[in-house]
């Protein structure tokens, strides 16, 4: 970001910093009154403000101007310039925020020393701003699935767009990875990502925490909303905001402005809104838990993000990215998965998502011996087997109630849609491992009441309705 604005009633002086700054690879925009800068500032918020201190024929002088940008745009760094330049002056403007006072007429290497040191300040400021708030999570999407592709497909096409985004999907789906994504490939990936844990905030805390307050004692402290400007702000699950503050937010969303608690001037943003949730809003809505037309306001752009279940051809891939991930940020063993513990893993129930899968590699990775690959007996099992009977097949009480044809059905149709699902729906591959002509395969689904279903973008198997009322 390297858009500067100059503010000088004088038009050689202005139009000269304008060249001098073009030729230093910057981009400028100019304005010779107050009028003409803050409807610049208002279109635009610059990287930088060069500001003269008197303004011939305006409303506003430098020092007007200046309070203005600090009070809505406060991390445009201002550098203020002036041929009529003394030390009162020069305390007042920076006790007002500006970065430094320069006096005309200037050395033009001095100048750019200033801009420079500026620009660089502002960009540290951001940076540390998002290490503290923990901005430096990974925005990298792993898999390969057509669950996954349709997923990608999706968020490629609103990356460009300023539509506001809504994330469903169960809890641990990666509906977080998702939005910094969005983030990352948008315009708006030099900006801050701010995130707002709905369900973590406590109600009382709730307006302080995202518009910021105004004290006699400590002056302005900026909330979350004004920390985001020019970027992303992420409400994760937002059916946990509280309901007064419900009412609040769909007013910024609105006006894109509010006032800091125990301010009374208005704070202009510029955001761009992604949301998240694992609940159906439709029923919070029914229940009077979540109001309708911030609903509306969120949802412009629905985006659902399928569970693990849905894309169990990326466990195998998603799991070595996790134990890449924890060899590199903790030293843990570099190990592979054997083809056993890959195939019990597209089989195991995941409540947890992908968040559980990378809990689980991590697990293995701390308990295991460090050598060789993963095999199956290293991953966490529910059979309580052990010794001579590790081998056997361990039947649910339900199972071993019912006559052996009846038992042999319910296994097939539950052992072939673990098989489906655990493939995306591709009955090749499942009629492979399975050691079954396609054909034969394809019979045997009829008879069990198999059928499979496009769902998230991939292929899903399901038991007909008729089949599980002919089973009960």
């Amino acid at each position: 970001m390297s858009d500067i604005l100059i503010v000088d009633d004088e038009r050689d002086i202005r139009e000269l910093i304008g060249d001098i700054l073009e030729d230093e690879g910057f981009t400028t925009r100019l304005a010779g009154n107050s009028n003409d800068a803050m409807a610049e500032i208002t279109r635009e918020a610059p990287a930088l403000l060069i500001l003269d201190i008197w303004l011939k024929d305006s409303k506003m002088d430098g020092i007007d101007i200046l309070k203005a940008v600090k009070r809505d745009n406060p991390e445009v760094p201002v550098v203020i310039i002036s041929g009529h330049g003394n030390i009162e002056i020069a305390v007042a403007a920076i006790k007002q925020g500006a970065y430094d006072f320069i006096e005309k007429p200037f050395n033009i290497d001095q100048l750019l020393v200033v801009i420079r040191r500026a620009m660089e300040t502002s960009q540290l400021r951001r940076e540390n701003s998002q290490l503290k708030r923990g901005d430096t999570k990974t925005t990298e999407m792993i898999g390969d699935s057509a669950g996954f592709r349709t997923l990608i497909a999706q968020l490629d096409k609103v990356t460009k767009s300023n539509g506001r985004v809504m994330l469903t999907g169960p809890a641990g789906a990666g509906k977080d990875v998702a939005a910094r994504y969005i983030h990352a490939h948008s315009n708006r990936a030099q900006a801050p990502f701010v995130t707002v844990n709905c369900a973590g905030i406590e109600p009382d805390m709730t307006e302080v925490l995202l518009f910021g307050r105004e004290t006699a004692q400590s002056g302005v402290e900026p909330g979350l909303l004004e920390q985001a400007n020019g970027g992303v702000i992420y409400f994760d699950e937002v059916a946990d905001m509280p309901a007064g503050t419900q009412s609040k937010i769909l007013r910024v969303l609105v006006d894109q402005q509010f006032t800091r608690v125990g301010g009374a001037d208005k704070v202009r943003v510029d955001l761009r809104v992604i949301s998240s949730t694992n609940r159906d809003l439709q029923d919070e809505i029914a229940a009077g838990r979540f109001r309708e037309e911030l609903y509306h306001r969120l949802n412009v752009v629905p985006i659902a993000v399928p569970s693990l279940s849905e894309r169990r051809e990326d466990i195998p891939v998603l799991a070595a990215h996790f134990v890449d991930e924890c060899n590199q940020s903790q030293g843990l063993p570099q190990r592979d998965f054997s083809d056993e513990a890959v195939a019990l893993m597209q089989t195991m129930i995941w409540p947890g998502n992908v968040r559980q899968l990378k809990n689980l590699v991590e697990r293995v990775l701390i308990l295991g011996d460090g050598t060789g690959v993963i095999e199956a007996r290293e991953l966490p099992q529910d059979s309580g087997a052990s010794g001579d009977e590790e081998d056997r097949v361990v039947l649910s009480g339900t199972l071993a109630t019912l006559p052996l044809r009846e038992a042999r059905e319910a296994f097939e149709r539950e052992y072939l849609l673990t098989q489906i699902n655990r493939f995306g729906g591709n009955i090749s591959r499942t009629a492979s491992f399975v050691g079954m002509e396609r054909s034969a395969l394809h019979r045997k689904l009829k008879s069990l009441g198999v059928v499979t279903s496009q769902k998230a973008g991939a292929r899903v198997a399901r038991v007909e309705d008729e089949a599980v009322e002919k089973a009960s």
